[in-house]
């Protein structure tokens, strides 16, 4: 299925007291990969961004006074989320100001109507109850760099977020696997012989490299000898339990 992962910023916390949505972010993904097909844009609202709300995210009544207004993207908007699953961080409240926004604007559709929505803070408080699960303490979980994210920012949040996003449903599954990409900034160069599966997502699975399979094997040897005798592995191993145990993981 065809994954939007989504944020946007806002005049205030409140859709009901007339707040507007001023930024939109969209990362697409499909089968666990980035696509680069993502919609980014600024809107002009109808009201005052609140003081409080630009210490957050830091846009401006200035910067957003040439902006479109949300009735001349919404139709664009529409088109590019409709059929797809939503990955939202507290997708209640961005739900709610799409759904206001599109209210205001003549269009009956809602957000639940035309897409499925996955909320990742819900997730994330499923998975790590009585911790913080807010972007920044996932990131931290996660090992997840985003040191350059000094203020909110609903395409850099999507963007984080997408990470996040793969990080808590079975790993690291955007970096590039291929070693000849070392250094582009797409990936660490993992070197080694790779297959893919197909595990809900085309998950890749990394086979140890030769060197590894020496290291290993001398560490094995180190731990028989140790023993006075066949280490546990390797007696695992020559039965086939070790085998059927992974495949049962």
């Amino acid at each position: 299925m065809r994954q939007i992962i989504l944020d946007t910023e806002t005049t205030g916390i409140e859709p009901k007291e007339g707040h507007n949505i001023i930024e939109i972010g969209c990362v697409e993904m499909i089968k666990r990969k980035l696509t680069g097909n993502n919609y980014h844009q600024y809107v002009k609202p109808d009201r005052e961004v609140e003081a409080e709300a630009i210490s957050v995210h830091g846009i401006t009544n200035e910067y957003l006074a040439d902006k479109p207004k949300f009735r001349e993207v919404m139709l664009e908007f529409l088109e590019f989320i409709r059929g797809a699953e939503l990955i939202i961080h507290n997708a209640p409240f961005d739900v709610g100001f799409i759904n206001a926004e599109f209210s205001r604007n003549g269009i009956t559709e809602r957000v639940e109507d035309i897409c499925t929505v996955t909320d990742t803070l819900a997730m994330a408080r499923q998975k790590h109850p009585g911790q913080k699960n807010n972007l920044d303490a996932l990131c931290r979980r996660y090992g997840i760099d985003n040191s350059h994210r000094e203020l909110h920012g609903a395409l850099l949040d999507s963007e984080i977020l997408a990470d996040v996003y793969l990080m808590m449903t079975g790993g690291q599954t955007a970096l590039m696997l291929d070693g000849s990409d070392e250094g582009n900034g797409q990936g660490g160069g993992i070197s080694g012989e790779i297959r893919r599966v197909e595990y809900g997502g085309d998950l890749p699975v990394i086979l140890a490299s030769n060197l590894e399979e020496a290291e290993h094997e001398a560490f094995i040897a180190l731990l028989d000898k140790k023993s006075g005798g066949e280490s546990v592995w390797r007696r695992l191993r020559v039965s086939g339990s070790l085998e059927k145990a992974v495949k049962l993981h």
